[in-house]
């Protein structure tokens, strides 16, 4: 029997399966986003920070923050990595996470630990709970973990807390912060419209949310309309603003980013210019690197190509289950891309990584992202693209899907099969490792629409079951079967039975290596990494 943080009993829960569920409490709705990103009681944030004392502490931090529609988790993860060799205690947080919640406050590059997110979320959320009144509840999801990380880094007492903006600026969670050090504004596109608007500038502006007086600024090369409403709130407050070029690979010493994608040179650029601000400001000028395009200081190169971690962003990963078996060959190529222009991003990465990991290297166990395969009959197998992908409902597949083909397709990689499946977590309950059971009266009416969207792109206007292709040939009756499946496309009622059919696949098709490329929602590359990683 386990007693919880409010003094009630549960058996068989550990502690900090009571501290998921009572998080889980203060989801308000089961969706990306709430009111409260649209304004919606914003000032009772401030009512947060006095009952857990946060004030000062907020006061003092050396933070860098950072809003953006792509990019802006890489430039904050550059960010902490490049300060971290620099010899600075770090703190830093960011969202979504994907598998476990502790993933979004890590101190010292390390997500934290168990006994010391129990201390501090306990502390935080029966604070809250005891002063909770009808004018000032308790605070919704997403603002309770960023208070949390407040409460977090200023009790580890971080010499710098990176912050990266969950959802716009205005109106987040982290912009309670009135003095940061400086701030960032990653690449901007289109992405939760309903919330923040409908064109470029008004998604900039409310980016832009996060400046403030006299705080300088930097972002990187935008579209003209996003940058003249940058501009035009940066004149405003009176705020230095500097856009940055990406970071020059010949700077590098002959090695590579720690973050896979040729998209990362931007958000090092960016992250480079903001921990040369952040040291120039906080006084540690020795190791600053302000004007110099010629040269980067070591601290800084080693923090841009030390190994660093941000799950299911230009991720590789192995299927152990089935590559124990040294006949095996399956590998996930995970991307959270959710947008048109991250999806082509994504496209550009899975298409030119696909293509090296199929040649014969020797690998380097130290690097996830350079993972090769290196079975001796290597260069005798054929290669083989699957898609496997969902995306929400808000999305448009008319045009993600079309993207990731064609970019695909202008590298010459041609998909083989797409596998639709829904999303195996909710959005009403954090959950552990483990993932929830599967619903056997799921709707897949979504994922059939999405089948449609592919099989139209493929040429096939009349989705009917088809003819199974030469892959599906090689189905047997121990193999798991799609609830509909067509020429280019299949519909899986759940993802773990997208996953068995993938490995069963494998075992028929020794002679095939299988490049999955998991896509079009954090949420998927989230379950298939919990699915993976535990066989």
């Amino acid at each position: 029997m386990v007693q919880d943080g409010d003094g009630s009993s549960a058996p068989s829960q550990t502690p900090y399966e009571a501290a998921l569920e009572a998080l889980s409490s203060l989801i308000t709705k089961r969706s990306r986003a709430d009111t409260s990103n649209k304004g919606s009681g914003f000032d009772v944030l401030f009512h947060y920070l006095r009952i857990l004392e946060l004030e000062e502490p907020i006061a003092q931090m050396k933070i860098i923050h950072v809003a953006g529609t792509k990019g802006k988790g890489s430039t904050c993860t550059f960010s902490e990595s490049i300060l971290r060799h620099c010899g600075f205690h770090t703190g830093l947080f960011t969202s979504p996470h994907l598998i476990d919640v502790r993933e979004r406050f890590r101190l010292d590059g390390v997500d934290i630990s168990e006994e010391k997110f129990l201390e501090y979320f306990w502390w935080s959320f029966n604070r809250l709970k005891e002063k909770a009144t009808d004018d000032i509840p308790m605070p919704t999801y997403f603002r309770f973990l960023a208070l949390l990380a407040f409460k977090i880094f200023a009790r580890e007492k971080v010499d710098v807390a990176i912050l990266e903006v969950g959802l716009g600026g205005k109106f987040d969670a982290t912009n309670v912060v009135q003095a940061p050090v400086v701030c960032g504004i990653s690449s901007l596109g289109y992405d939760h419209m309903e919330i923040l608007g409908y064109t470029l500038g008004a998604i900039a502006g409310e980016k832009a949310g996060i400046f403030k007086q006299g705080v300088p600024a930097f972002t990187v090369p935008q579209p003209d309309e996003a940058m003249r409403v940058l501009e035009e709130k940066a004149s405003l407050l009176n705020v230095p603003l500097q856009t940055v070029q990406p970071v020059n690979a010949n700077l590098l010493n002959g090695l590579k980013l720690g973050l896979e994608g040729e998209h990362q040179y931007v958000n090092a650029g960016l992250a480079v210019a903001l921990c040369s601000t952040w040291l120039q400001r906080t006084g540690h000028l020795g190791i600053t690197h302000q004007g110099n395009t010629t040269s980067l200081p070591e601290q800084f190169i080693k923090g841009l190509t030390a190994t660093v971690s941000l799950q299911g962003r230009a991720q590789i990963v192995p299927d152990d289950y089935t590559n124990s078996d040294s006949s095996g060959d399956l590998t996930f190529y995970l991307d959270g891309a959710h947008s048109p222009e991250s999806m082509d991003i994504c496209a550009r990465w899975f298409s030119l990584s696909s293509k090296e990991n199929s040649q014969e290297k020797v690998p380097d166990s130290s690097r996830s992202h350079d993972f090769v395969q290196s079975h001796a009959d290597v260069k005798a197998k054929k290669n083989s693209q699957i898609l496997l992908f969902n995306c929400m409902s808000v999305r448009d597949p008319q045009l993600l899907l079309p993207n990731l083909m064609k970019t695909c397709a202008s590298h010459g990689v041609y998909f083989k099969k797409a596998l639709f499946v829904p999303n195996t977590s909710v959005y009403h309950k954090v959950g552990s490792h483990s993932l929830p059971p599967t619903d056997p009266q799921v709707d897949l009416s979504w994922q059939f629409s999405l089948q449609r969207v592919w099989e139209n792109l493929m040429g096939n206007k009349g989705v009917d079951d088809k003819t199974p292709d030469t892959l599906s040939e090689e189905l047997r009756d121990d193999m798991e079967m799609p609830v509909k499946n067509c020429e280019n496309s299949a519909v899986f009622s759940s993802l773990p039975s997208a996953i068995k059919w993938l490995r069963d696949s494998v075992r028929h098709n020794q002679s095939t290596r299988f490049q999955v490329l998991v896509t079009g929602s954090l949420h998927l590359v989230g379950d298939v990494l919990r699915l993976v990683k535990k066989a």
